[in-house]
């Protein structure tokens, strides 16, 4: 399983967010200039996170995009599906899958099942909040352009 860019830019950008809640939202410009992700790029990415209840805009020109929940009740799972789908491995490994005769029997379903599972635990139960206390307790605060737009992660 490979989170795309889509799902990568879109945690990033939303971690930004999460960092700077206290501050009520934060401007399309102000969010390209700190994450290096073109304004058009993060607009097609919050469409979807709008929709799915993460985001929300402030209209006006002093506008921008906050948390529509706070970073306790978000989790990277709720993120990263609202940008890339399901998490599965494979297609008969999603929960709504319907289209395999004899899945129950098939060894490989199986094992893919698992995986995202094991996938699914993980993002759901890692809260925003928790990423930013162990960003904080790791002092991670490297560059900007270090953390991921760059570098393929």
């Amino acid at each position: 399983m490979k989170i795309s860019t889509k799902g990568r830019y879109g945690l990033k950008a939303v971690m930004e967010i999460a960092r700077q809640a206290d501050n009520g939202h934060v401007s399309m410009r102000d969010l390209s200039q700190t994450t290096g992700i073109s304004a058009s790029y993060l607009e097609q990415l919050f469409k979807k996170l709008r929709a799915a209840g993460v985001l929300r805009s402030v209209r006006g020109a002093q506008g921008g995009y906050a948390l529509a929940k706070s970073t306790r009740e978000i989790t990277a799972g709720e993120v990263l599906r609202a940008l890339e789908g399901s998490m599965a491995p494979t297609v008969c490994a999603q929960k709504e899958y319907a289209g395999c005769v004899g899945r129950e029997f098939c060894i490989e379903s199986y094992l893919y099942q698992r995986i995202r599972e094991s996938i699914d635990n993980v993002i759901d139960a890692i809260t925003l909040a928790e990423m930013l206390e162990i960003e904080k307790q790791q002092s991670l605060q490297r560059p900007k352009h270090l953390c991921g737009a760059r570098e393929g992660i």
